[in-house]
């Protein structure tokens, strides 16, 4: 049955666990209404560019909440090692400790990689240049700082990639421990 929605943005979280399960390819119209629980006219009214703006609009709403809740904190004026801990604690939250797949990792292995490539770029850039500014702010070496950095947002995206594989979301959480003492170790 179809339901009543009065806000374009009370469907985009619908359509990312959509795209999460099913990927962009994967995600029919008759899935993405399914999800919903609308009808396809009131998914063609939110979004009249189709599945390309479904997903633009979710790639959009995942980078506003990561650069407020994780990249925002990391950077200038904020104390670098409290912004460090709270990547880890927002990152374990929004990935439910290992349980839920990043939606940008998958839109960056697909086919859809290049139609979104941008997007998925840009987020992936400004979470390991907001971590090596953060870093850089800890004592570490520009160098350094950018290098694990890089091996940190890596890190991430691989351990919960496992812990998917393995449907072992604790692989997701000891994997975070082991790199939040890694980069609250002292320069």
């Amino acid at each position: 049955m179809a339901r009543m929605i009065a806000e374009r943005a009370d469907v985009v979280p619908l359509v990312a666990e959509v795209f999460r399960t099913f990927g962009f390819e994967g995600a029919s119209l008759a899935r993405i209404t399914e999800g919903t629980r609308l009808g396809k006219g009131s998914i063609y009214n939110f979004f009249p560019g189709g599945k390309e703006e479904m997903a633009d609009a979710v790639l959009g709403e995942i980078d506003a909440w990561f650069r407020l809740r994780v990249f925002e904190p990391l950077h200038e004026g904020a104390d670098p090692a409290a912004g460090i801990a709270n990547m880890f604690d927002e990152v374990e939250c929004y990935f439910l400790s290992g349980r839920k797949v990043c939606l940008v990792g998958v839109f960056a292995l697909g086919n859809e990689r290049d139609r979104f490539s941008v997007r998925v770029r840009d987020y992936f850039a400004a979470w390991i240049d907001a971590l090596a500014s953060a870093l850089v702010r800890t004592g570490m070496d520009g160098a350094q700082a950018a290098a694990l950095s890089e091996e940190a947002v890596g890190g991430i995206q691989g351990a919960l990639v496992l812990a998917r594989a393995l449907d072992r979301p604790e692989v997701f959480v000891s994997a975070l421990q082991r790199m939040r003492a890694r980069l609250s170790a002292p320069a």
